[in-house]
This record gives structure tokens, sequence and C-alpha cells, in this order.
């Protein structure tokens, strides 16, 4: 990232400063807010004048550039990455009663999703620094109920895959990667999409490649494909792009009762011309993450761990962990508030959410390494559309902010 000299303005006073010396920004700088270009824009213009506005030809466009970019034989568009998971879960077998282990460092999408198909989130702790599951801790809660194993890559950092999939295969499980964070992610080689049995995706406004909301379902099992798709459109035998399009109409049959999961042809507009950007989008995203990690270092904060040999690490969350109690995380982020930068918290971990408490009987205590991120994480702006002075300017704004809570 080039070094920008310095923009002198002056003040009511009349005395010349250095506008990045400022404790507040003129405007509110928005967490997560993505790069829309132009083509995208003229895109969904076109989508609009074509007539095709829900699942149409873009959808299919865009399934077939995501399977080709990540490598997978079939990828399924969805409306969002919970339907992903969702019906990732249905066409897996899971039931009622039955068990599924994830992560408690996730967002309640993740958890949701299995109560949904009446089954238990089974939580199992995360390995510290990556935040990941622990795979060392899974094998200890596999019960006879145990059908699916969810890995969450936190952040855009890739789980240890390769011990993940020997416990499943051992135990006859289905792996349903969490990819929400981890597009680009790769693990010793593979391309996260291509190892477990099902990837959900998203491209939710504040991911790396967006559709305003949207997901995908990536798989090499036909069988999952075919019964994802008539799930996504209310158990349908054949979908409204095929019914009328120029191939002539057929009537539908109603085989399963399905769902209204189906991502929409303006959706896809976006989509198929932020995919083809989304390795210059990380690439921006480094930049600017390389620049946290050298002006954060030092601070009462730990800086994200590096990639771990042989990945590639998605560059998803920029998270800090403060250093409690020296500093208050809420406090910290109002201040951030205050002089008009936006944070995100990542997350705040599922068994300390009232829900999952009340029926599921988690309490504080049970997952140590969850709860020690929960406490302290807060995630600062990581985006393509950040320019060299929104980093100052938080930089700046997170320097000054820890450095007044740090001395009180």
């Amino acid at each position: 990232m080039k070094s920008k000299q310095p923009e002198i303005i002056t003040d009511n006073s009349g005395q010349a400063t250095d506008k990045r010396k400022r404790k507040v920004r003129d405007s509110f700088l928005i967490f997560g807010s993505p790069l829309i270009e132009q083509a995208e824009i003229d895109e969904v213009i076109a989508t609009l004048r074509s007539g095709w506005i829900s699942t149409g030809p873009r959808t299919a466009k865009f399934e077939e550039l995501f399977a080709a970019y990540i490598g997978s034989k079939h990828a399924l568009a969805l409306n969002s990455c919970s339907a992903a998971l969702h019906v990732s879960l249905l066409v897996s077998g899971v039931k009622p009663g039955d068990e599924v282990i994830t992560s408690p460092m996730t967002f309640a999408a993740t958890g949701n999703a299995i109560i949904h198909v009446g089954a238990k989130p089974v939580l199992v702790d995360i390995e510290l620094p990556s935040m990941n599951i622990n795979p060392d801790l899974i094998e200890e809660k596999i019960t006879a109920k145990t059908k699916a194993i969810i890995p969450v890559h936190f952040a855009g950092r890739p789980c240890r895959m390769d011990r993940i999939m020997s416990i499943a295969k051992k135990h006859n499980l289905v792996v349903i990667e969490d990819a929400a964070h981890a597009i680009e992610a790769r693990y010793n080689g593979k391309k996260i999409g291509t190892i477990g049995n099902l990837t959900c995706f998203s491209f939710y406004v504040t991911k790396n490649i967006v559709t305003g909301e949207g997901g995908m379902v990536t798989t090499d099992n036909d069988e999952f494909a075919e019964k994802i798709q008539t799930y996504a459109l209310h158990g349908l035998s054949m979908g409204a792009w095929k019914r009328y399009s120029d191939e002539g109409f057929k009537h539908y049959e109603v085989v399963i009762p399905g769902y209204k999961y189906n991502m929409m042809d303006i959706q896809a507009a976006i989509g198929i011309h932020q995919l083809p950007r989304v390795e210059r989008y990380l690439r921006r995203r480094e930049e600017v993450w390389k620049r946290y990690d050298q002006a954060f270092e030092g601070l009462p904060a730990k800086i994200p761990a590096p990639p771990e040999p042989n990945t590639k690490h998605a560059r998803h969350l920029y998270t800090l962990l403060l250093d409690k109690p020296r500093i208050d995380r809420d406090d910290f982020q109002q201040a951030l508030y205050r002089r008009n930068i936006g944070t995100g918290i990542h997350f705040i971990a599922l068994h300390l959410h009232p829900y999952y408490q009340q029926e599921f009987a988690y309490k504080r205590g049970d997952f140590p390494n969850a709860e020690y991120v929960s406490d302290r994480t807060i995630s600062l702006p990581l985006s393509a559309k950040l320019s060299d002075e929104d980093v100052e300017d938080v930089i700046e704004t997170v320097c000054t902010c820890a450095k007044e809570k740090n001395a009180r």
C-alpha cells in the first residue's frame, strides 16, 4: 500500500493541520460496505428489462461460473447461506433426534439450521489462535445419534480438514462445510468447496463477493445436487426457468414439501460480475490486512495469527482480540462508533445466547476458548472498497481509543 502525503486543512482558527490527525472522521465508515462497480449495475438494469427477474438464465450462468471457480461438479444457487445449510442437512438425511457437531464460534444461522431439521447442535470448543473448531475434541462428542459435522472456516481461515475428514470417514458422518467467510480459501492445496461432502457459501452484503443476499452449495454428489434443486423450489419436479423457457411448457409435480430458497436473476446479475474480481478484491484486502498488522503491533490487543503453512486465508474478517480487562470490548466499540468507525462482533459464542442456554442447557464455562474470543473480539472494516485514507482513519482511531482506554 502506497503511503499518502498528508492532506493539509485549515481549522476554524486558521491553524493548518494534517487531516489524518483529527480524532473524528467527517462521515461514518460503514463496516463491510461492498464495492459495487458499473458492470453489475448495468447487468441488473438489463435483467429488469429482460423479463427474467426471478430464477433464470443469469442464475444458471452464475452457478456455472462458480462451479468452475471452485472446481466442483455442481454449484446450486440459493437465496442465502442459511438456506444452503438447511437444505444441505436435509439432503444429507439428518432427521429429528439426530445430532450435528459444529463450532460455538459462528453466526446463529449455523446452529439454527441444525435445529430447523429437528436435530441437536453439539458444540465443540475452538482451538487458539485459529478460532476454528478443534478436531482433536470432536471424537469425544460423537454418539450413535451423530450424523454430520459442520466445520466453520472462521474469518476465512480454513479448518484442519484432513483431520476432520478422517474422523468423518471413520464414523460414517457427512461433512457440510460452512464456508460463508471462505470463498477464496485453500487447505493443503485443495480448494474449500471440494473437500467436504457439501460446502455452503454466502454472498451477503458484507462478504468477499456480494449479491445483496444469496448463497451457494457446492458438491460432487449428483443425488445431493438433484435433491437441493427440488428442495429449494417448493419441492417441484421442475423449476420455473425450465417450465416457462423456450423449450416448451411442462407440468410440474410436487415430490417433497420444499421451500422457497431459489436465487433471483437480479441477485445473480451482480454475482456474475463480482466473481471474476474475487482474487483482485482479495489482494486489496491483503494490503489492508498487512497495514493493520503493522499499525497494531504493540497495542494492548492480539492481531490475527498468520495463515497456517500450505493454506490460503480468504481474509474475510480482521479480528482484534482486546486485552481484557485493560480494555472493555463493548466500551471500545462505542468509542470507535462515536468517532465514525463502524465495526462488527464476530461472534458472541452460540452457547452464550439465551435460546441455546435454555434449550440445550449450555452455560458459560462449557467452551473456554470460544468464550475467550467472544468476550474480546472486535472486527474492523475490511473491504476492497476502502480507500487508503479510510484505512488510515481506522488505524488512527483504533490506536487513539486503545491508548485512551488502556490509560484509565
